[in-house]
């Protein structure tokens, strides 16, 4: 799945015959998801590009995917959709020459006019849409493990959706201060855990990840866990609170690990041990004796995701230059480094 130009690019994997050949991408369809909006009472103008998209376990032939901007989610349908046209029209012999009109009167030149197959298209259509739930921009959106729930996140709050209710959402999360000035984090990210529906986390600005259990409370105010990997204060400088800026977090397949990304590392977290990271991988390694640079033209400020292998064996981040890397879960070298 990848986006351009504010569209969405459904593409699906097919397996190659061989096994041993290098399987392909290839492109599947494509449509518009948003389109610009204008918020009246903020006076700000809302982009269509998109920020998250997350598909659905597909139940039949049709294939389900949400889909959000800084505002709106929305839940598409994407399904085949048969063209038919009629044939062996009395009108018209096998070649679609005219007929005569004597010959078309006569009972035994009559035919059963038929459907015959022209075209297989690709449609979308919106079957939900989950409005004005968030006063800020939303950056993540998450599928429980049941297939009835899902979350949305944005910088200061989470929000728990059922599918098929559109009209409200419940907070789970609320970290917003009474007074704004005593604002110290953001919300980066959050993510179901993929087998226990009562199970989330989601990361912070100053390189926390909390795991909550909605179990517990309502609001879930207190964490079941913190995973923070503390810093050196000899190390310590002005830039250190913005590279360890959690951009994503993804549980692990298996959900017994956390891959977290910041500005210069992956991070392989245990959620049975908060003490510290398991396995950590450089990424931006060569760009730490140039962050006054970065931070001058913003590029500090940047946020790359990451993600697992169906197997949990290889983690994949992204990178500069449209490049994305590709590491060992077990700690071994870099597998490739990748142009896309």
């Amino acid at each position: 799945m990848v986006e351009l130009n504010y569209s969405i690019f459904a593409v699906i994997y097919l397996h190659p015959k061989n096994v041993h050949a290098p399987a392909e991408y290839v492109f599947y369809t494509e449509f518009q998801s948003h389109e610009p909006e204008f918020d009246y009472l903020k006076s700000l103008e809302i982009e269509e590009k998109i920020n998250k998209i997350k598909w659905l376990k597909q139940q039949n032939k049709d294939r389900l995917l949400l889909s959000t901007n800084d505002k709106t989610i929305k839940l598409w349908k994407i399904y085949e959709k048969v063209m038919h046209s009629i044939s062996s029209m009395n009108t018209c012999d096998d070649d679609g020459n005219p007929l005569p009109a004597k010959i078309i009167k006569e009972a035994n030149n009559l035919k059963i006019p038929l459907l015959a197959h022209e075209d297989t298209i690709f449609a979308a259509v919106p079957r939900r849409v989950y409005p004005n739930a968030h006063a800020y921009h939303i950056n993540s959106i998450s599928i429980n493990s049941d297939d009835e729930l899902f979350m949305s996140a944005d910088d200061l709050r989470i929000n728990l959706w059922h599918l098929s209710n559109n009209k409200e959402s419940f907070r789970i999360l609320d970290i917003k201060p009474s007074n704004m000035e005593d604002l110290t984090e953001v919300i980066t990210a959050a993510e179901f855990h993929p087998r226990e529906c009562n199970t989330f986390m989601y990361s912070s600005s100053k390189g926390t990840i909390k795991l909550c259990d909605m179990r517990d409370a309502a609001i879930c105010d207190n964490q079941s866990k913190v995973f923070e990997e503390k810093e050196d204060p000899a190390n310590k400088s002005f830039f250190s609170e913005i590279i360890s800026s959690v951009s994503d977090i993804k549980f692990t397949n298996n959900g017994n690990q956390i891959v977290a990304r910041d500005y210069l590392t992956v991070k392989v977290w245990d959620i049975r041990n908060e003490r510290g990271p398991v396995k950590s991988f450089e990424v931006h390694e060569f760009l730490r004796s140039k962050m006054c640079d970065l931070y001058e033209n913003d590029c500090i400020f940047d946020k790359f995701e990451c993600t697992t292998s169906g197997n949990d064996m290889q983690i994949m981040t992204g990178s500069y230059h449209n490049m994305f890397h590709i590491f060992n879960a077990d700690g071994s070298k870099e597998v490739c480094c990748v142009c896309a």
